[in-house]
């Protein structure tokens, strides 16, 4: 007799990703989904849908230019559910109908916005979604400043509300095309204050993470009193920021003093999942490029709208190597010792992270071969994939078929988790005796 499937919360995940992936490419195959007369390509329908739902931004078409009113719409909904997790959305619906939400959906709600326990769920979704509308209202206002003068009262507000969005999900979709240059992104704007400031503070904001808002809320900004977990994620931001930008700065220095800070700062905020830039990356110094792919590996925190390894992920890891190298047997951080389980748990995601970008790269090499393209571009296509970046040199919409399928993989895999994943394919079985000891050699 088969084995019966258990519906983990693990599953419940990975199948509901999947199922919004099919829903959107229903929605986007349909002729008026585009400007374009004719029947909406599958593949095209699908990597956008995967694109979307896993707030990523890497495109084959221009937005604006190629789908319609209703394609963007599709479009902008993917996002939001992708951002907010669909079950945020699913909550949001049973709250709504007034039934109640039992244990079972509270667990699968854990799951989805990595929260530490089960306990607070109802309170922690209300305020997710809260946020998320303070924050994507305020950002869509302080845009229409910008875009109401330059498209229109109509087309103005819709693009407000389309990049706050896009920029709080961590998403990178946009609709710049309509200045008649395709994939152009918010280079038009390049040492605009208003842009180059809203946009990465509402992906800064998307990228903390619920936890982090929770307990800063919680505790009003009274560090001391903030979890670890806080504390680390705020601190690594702090990093992320502050590194790249002065690197950015150094490298793509000769503009003004003034663009080339908030230049910088936008191009080193973006990487954290967003995929909007203001610089042109296919011009930018080599060491741009460089530093780009190292935010986009580190990405944004845990249980945020954020992708990448996350930053506390990359802390627990770097403090792992600073406790080895003083001679102590534990990670501390903050006057607490991070569980060990922890550290092991880091150790194992990145070494899934880094094997599936090795795998696509390889992947994409063998179907690209002979294109000319550099391997450079390609490795910076895989982890803006895996990142659920969306930025790119230039070479997704030259890509084939098979490079498609690949880049969707790693974006499902970047949002859904890689060791989210690898866990619903896991089946329970029954603990053996344990096998005798023996050391391996290391280094």
């Amino acid at each position: 007799m088969p084995r019966k499937i258990r519906l983990t919360p693990v599953r419940l995940l990975v199948i509901g990703y999947l199922a919004v992936i099919l829903l959107g490419t229903i929605l986007l195959i349909l002729p008026f989904s585009s400007k374009i007369p004719g029947r909406v390509d599958f593949m095209d329908a699908l990597f956008t849908t995967v694109s979307a739902s896993c707030v990523t931004g890497l495109i084959l078409h221009d937005t604006f230019q190629y789908w319609s009113g209703f394609g963007q719409v599709v479009i902008l909904l993917l996002i939001q559910m992708g951002g907010v997790g669909f079950m945020t959305i699913i909550f949001l619906l049973l709250k709504l109908s007034g039934k109640k939400i039992g244990l079972k959906e509270r667990t699968f709600m854990q799951e989805s916005v990595s929260a530490p326990n089960v306990a607070g769920m109802v309170k922690l979704t209300s305020t997710i979604l809260l946020g998320t509308l303070i924050f994507e209202a305020a950002g869509a206002i302080v845009l229409a400043f910008r875009f109401v003068p330059d498209f229109g009262w109509g087309q103005g507000i819709w693009f407000a509300v389309f990049t706050s969005v896009s920029s709080f999900c961590n998403a990178g979709f946009d609709l710049m095309g309509a200045r008649g240059t395709p994939f152009a992104s918010l280079t038009s704007y390049a040492g605009d204050p208003i842009i180059c400031l809203t946009v990465p503070l509402l992906i800064l904001i998307g990228g903390l993470g619920f936890a982090v808002w929770k307990d800063l809320c919680n505790n009003k900004f009274r560090l001391r009193r903030l979890a670890l977990h806080t504390k680390l994620v705020l601190v690594m931001t702090a990093v992320m920021v502050v590194v790249p930008t002065a690197i950015i700065m150094i490298a793509e220095r000769g503009m003004p003093f003034g663009d080339l800070l908030l230049n910088s700062f936008f191009t080193a905020v973006s990487p954290r999942t967003a995929g909007f830039n203001v610089l042109d990356l296919t011009s930018v110094q080599t060491a741009t490029v460089f530093v780009t792919i190292g935010c986009m590996f580190i990405g944004g925190s845990s249980g945020s709208t954020a992708g990448g390894i996350k930053t506390n992920t990359f802390a627990v890891l770097f403090l792992s190597l600073v406790s080895f190298i003083r001679g102590k047997r534990s990670v501390e951080c903050f006057g607490r010792r991070i569980d060990d389980d922890n550290v092991k748990t880091a150790s194992r995601f990145v070494t899934l992270y880094l094997l599936f970008a090795a795998l696509g790269v390889v992947l994409i090499c063998l179907f690209e071969q002979g294109k000319g393209f550099e391997l450079t571009e390609i490795v910076f296509e895989v982890f803006s994939a895996i990142g659920t970046v969306g930025l790119t040199l230039g070479i997704t919409p030259s890509l084939c078929v098979g490079s498609e399928l690949v880049l969707s993989c790693l974006m499902f895999l970047g949002r859904a988790g890689c060791l989210t994943v690898m866990l619903s394919l896991r089946t329970p079985s029954a603990p053996a005796a344990e096998l005798p000891v023996e050391k391996v050699r290391i280094a």
